[in-house]
């Protein structure tokens, strides 16, 4: 299947990995590029540079495909030497693409660009988009308000959300928000869409890091399993409606600040409960997509169903034009 994103980015299917804290580490990322789609791997993960700059080494020695580097930056944060930094080592070990988030990316396309890497902008709203073509950004992912993780404010869906960049902008857009299996796909290329960003569907993989007590948990889910917390503190996170998360829902009607709340809601929580399987421990981020997933599969696995289940999307589209 070829769309302006499969070309660009050198790929064989229109499927991106996204970039998932404490999750997209090299082995899963190496296993979507090696299935045909883009994997993904978080700066995040890493302490500093040359712990980064390793991770990168070993992605390329898990895979000879193209893959991508994830950095979300806060709104607040400034780009410095640490992220010029990361950057550097991602131009000089022939990184194909940068995705960022969380921050207007003027200040970062020209540091990307200069490296020879190509910028995709993740955004919450066409607005933002817009902005981010302006910028100069390559490409843009629309992540519509039922993604797991950090969902717009607006609580704009994806349909909408995808449908309106589109619309609006010349560069390719990706989209993204509870889209986990081939229908979901077809759905989005019919918006307009060049590709599709997942991030939950992966968590239900053989080659996800997280116990098999959080995959048994996304094959119990239903629509109604998941929860907004952070709403206080302007950081919204829709996850897994667990004790953990029903403790910060708590502490957020009572009132609680930002250093009350960590105890709860910090990262580290979350990535020791992936690791005990002790899934109400920690926040565990999950989009609404979560209740279409029925079974653990290895990544190349997964990637054949969801190409297939789109060819039958696309001709069972096609028999309802030749009806009409």
């Amino acid at each position: 299947m070829k769309t302006r994103i499969t070309e660009m980015l050198g790929i064989t299917y229109p499927v991106i990995q996204g970039g998932m804290q404490y999750v997209s580490y090299p082995e899963l990322a190496a296993a979507v590029s090696n299935a045909g789609g883009l994997g993904t791997i978080n700066a995040t993960l890493y302490k500093n540079g040359e712990e980064f700059r390793q991770a990168v080494r070993q992605m390329k020695s898990l895979t000879d495909k193209p893959f991508c580097i994830n950095m979300s930056l806060l709104p607040d944060v400034k780009v410095g030497d640490e992220i010029r930094y990361y950057i550097h080592i991602c131009g000089m070990e022939g990184v194909k693409v940068i995705e960022t988030a969380g921050t207007k990316p003027d200040a970062l396309t020209s540091l990307i660009h200069d490296a020879g890497i190509l910028h995709i902008h993740k955004v919450p709203a066409a607005r933002y988009a817009l902005s981010a073509e302006k910028c100069g950004a390559d490409a843009v992912t629309a992540v519509g308000y039922e993604c797991g993780g950090h969902p717009g404010m607006d609580g704009i869906g994806t349909m909408v959300l995808v449908n309106e960049a589109a619309r609006s902008l010349r560069i390719p857009v990706i989209a993204g928000g509870g889209i986990v299996d081939g229908r979901g796909i077809g759905a989005a290329l019919a918006l307009g869409a060049e590709a599709v960003i997942m991030g939950t569907r992966f968590l239900a993989s053989a080659e996800a890091p997280v116990s098999d007590n959080h995959k048994k948990w996304l094959l119990d889910a239903t629509e109604r399993s998941t929860v907004l917390i952070q709403k206080s503190i302007h950081n919204m996170m829709r996850a897994a409606d667990n004790q953990a998360a029903r403790e910060c829902l708590r502490l957020e009607e009572e009132g609680a600040s930002l250093k009350e709340l960590m105890p709860v809601i910090s990262g580290e929580r979350g990535r020791d409960a992936y690791a005990t399987g002790w899934v109400d421990s920690g926040i565990f981020p999950v989009g609404t997509g979560c209740s279409l997933i029925k079974e653990i599969k290895p990544v190349k696995d997964i990637m054949q169903e969801l190409m297939q289940e789109l060819e039958e999307t696309v001709g069972r589209l096609g028999q309802i034009s030749n009806a009409v």
